[in-house]
């Protein structure tokens, strides 16, 4: 049997290497000991249906989306940079915020708010195709928030603007911008024109602003607020931060800002007419440590030598009760009479002096650069 087992040792050597090779093993004319597994022995694989190209249903393509599209590639990021000195006195240039701003022409005229470029000492300008551009300030209009940036780029995609008149309360509205910083650009919040004309007060002016429920978050601010036209009918500029309070955000009405936007690409400023006094209402008076004790109007606490109410006979001390017909009882009431009033054009101005009625006749100049 030793003997047997010697001869054929080699032989089944042969056979196992065999095996290992071809993928059987077979001892002598017999059938495999090992067969490979077949086709109709292995687990089937579950099949899945081929992906759908259907084209985007009524459902789906609403009009959120054809605003988005048609509008979102307009909508930029800017980033405001300044100069600060670190710890070894080296000046390094460093972010102080973000914003959006809308493109208005194809030659790259971006229109944003003059709080998001305030102070800037470079501008960088982030496109919706992933390009960064170096941005130039046009100019600035603080009393309005409005500002004007210009990059140096052709055949940009440019927003068409709406006619903010004619809106309606309750009418979608759409807000796209960069919350939060370039991270989140081109993002898109939907809600509803929830309110026009809002009187809000912010510093000594006055702004008629349309409030809506649409998400407008840090870095929204300068981006657009668009209907369901995919027209731009405001620029985002301030949501009401306070506890308890949500989805109150207002925009500039793209009608008022149409003329200021104008007004700073073909002047780089805003002309506007001024009274040159310096004046307190109750609440400014309490804020300078000062109580006035008048019922309506405004304290004159000073009058610019030579400006359109020294030369009207206005003096320090008078209270002024009214311009043009209309009572100015806060600084804010007094701003927008004045702002709204063109160059050279005259208005009465109510006073009360002393206890005495006083009317004077002003001409309203054009406010000087500084």
């Amino acid at each position: 049997m030793k003997q047997l087992y010697k001869r054929l040792a080699p032989y089944f050597l042969v056979a196992v290497v065999g095996a290992l090779i071809g993928g059987s093993l077979v001892l002598g004319y017999g059938a495999p000991l090992f067969k490979p597994a077949t086709q109709a022995q292995l687990p089937q694989s579950t099949i899945l249906p081929p992906v759908a190209q259907a084209q985007a249903s009524e459902a789906r393509n609403t009009p959120v989306v054809r605003a988005a599209q048609s509008v979102g590639p307009a909508v930029v990021g800017i980033t405001n940079k300044g100069y600060v000195r670190d710890f070894f006195n080296r000046q390094l240039l460093v972010e102080q915020g973000a914003g959006s701003g809308v493109i208005i022409s194809a030659d790259g005229y971006i229109v944003t708010n003059n709080h998001v470029v305030e102070n800037a000492q470079e501008l960088s300008v982030s496109l919706a195709d992933g390009r960064t551009l170096t941005g130039r300030l046009i100019g600035v209009d603080p009393v309005t928030d409005l500002a004007v940036v210009k990059i140096d780029a052709t055949g940009l995609p440019a927003a068409a603007l709406g006619d903010s008149d004619g809106l309606m309360v309750g009418e979608p509205a759409i807000a796209i911008g960069s919350p939060l910083g370039n991270e989140f650009r081109g993002s898109v919040t939907v809600g509803v024109i929830s309110a026009l004309n809002r009187s809000i007060e912010l510093g000594e002016r006055r702004f008629k602003l349309i409030q809506t429920d649409a998400a407008i978050n840090f870095g929204n601010s300068g981006g657009a607020l668009v209907n369901a036209d995919g027209l731009v009918i405001g620029i985002n500029s301030a949501k009401l931060a306070a506890a308890g309070v949500e989805g109150m955000g207002f925009a500039i009405p793209i009608n008022s800002a149409r003329p200021i936007i104008q007004s700073l690409i073909d002047k780089g400023k805003v002309i506007r007419a001024y009274l040159g006094v310096g004046i307190f209402d109750k609440n400014t008076a309490g804020r300078y440590g000062y109580q006035l004790n008048v019922d309506k109007g405004v304290y004159v606490a000073g009058v610019q030598p030579g400006g359109p109410a020294a030369r009207a006979g206005i003096r320090e001390g008078d209270v002024i009760v009214a311009i043009a017909g209309k009572e100015t009882n806060t600084v804010a009431d007094l701003r927008a009479i004045v702002d709204a009033q063109p160059i050279g054009s005259k208005a009465d101005v109510a006073l009360n002096r002393n206890g005495q009625s006083i009317t004077s006749s002003v001409l309203f100049e054009e406010m000087p650069s500084q």
